[in-house]
């Protein structure tokens, strides 16, 4: 498995010490030794956690300059991809959010075994955090992976950021039907639409996207939503 993760981490042009190889390989242990009594991930082959949750992860890092910014990782489940960015840029700032107290309380847990600083943990929903001081435009960089449909995603994740950052939305290859449906919520929440960045999941032929979207202008009150409203009128 290290050389698996030194090999990856060579390609996206990510340094690599023993102190991050040590803390993915205790993170891959922990996440498969919980998932057996909690339902924290589909994926139970240790090969396959490196290369689709932690390696898929840092993949942004080859995208954006992450270094000593300020994250806020939406739906983080069990970590990713926010998690394992920390891991692999030990400068950010993250705080991971998710609405499932059990996967709250596993990042706890696992962030405590690895010895992380400058993370935090919260327990709940994005739509009512969001409008919270300290969190609402409190961020460089919002991200989320696999949480929904990207207009209803930008209207979670849009207000967290302030002016001048960015929102990550990693999506499958396929997304540009997804992307053109969410241009005007991404207009209206105060986004601009900088690009998909696509690129191959090493170690496999897979292609997976990254939506890039700019925090041009302050996202306006009324946002976001209930997500019932969210779901039944996406903007």
């Amino acid at each position: 498995m290290n050389k698996l993760l030194i090999d990856a981490f060579e390609k996206l042009n990510i340094p690599a010490d023993d102190m991050k190889i040590s803390r993915f390989k205790a993170y891959c242990d922990f996440l498969l030794e919980k998932n057996r009594v909690t339902n924290l991930t589909a994926i139970d082959e240790p090969t396959q956690v490196y290369i689709r949750h932690f390696i898929d992860s840092v993949s942004l890092l080859s995208l954006y300059d992450f270094k000593n910014k300020s994250m806020i990782d939406i739906g983080s489940g069990a970590g990713f991809p926010g998690l394992a960015l920390k891991i692999a840029e030990p400068s950010l700032k993250i705080t991971l959010l998710d609405s499932n107290g059990r996967k709250v309380e596993f990042l706890r847990e696992v962030c405590g075994l690895l010895g992380l600083a400058d993370v935090t943990c919260v327990q709940a929903r994005a739509e009512e955090l969001a409008r919270e001081p300290g969190f609402r435009e409190g961020y460089d960089i919002a991200a989320a992976r696999a949480v929904a449909e990207l207009s209803a995603l930008c209207e979670l994740a849009l207000p967290f950021v302030s002016p001048g950052g960015v929102f990550f939305a990693m999506k499958a290859f396929d997304s540009l039907d997804e992307i053109n449906r969410a241009q005007n919520a991404i207009e209206k929440l105060g986004g601009r639409l900088l690009g998909k960045k696509d690129y191959t999941l090493f170690a496999t032929d897979r292609q997976n996207s990254a939506v890039i979207i700019e925090k041009a202008t302050a996202t306006p009150g009324i946002y976001p939503r209930k997500f019932a409203k969210i779901k039944k009128t996406p903007l």
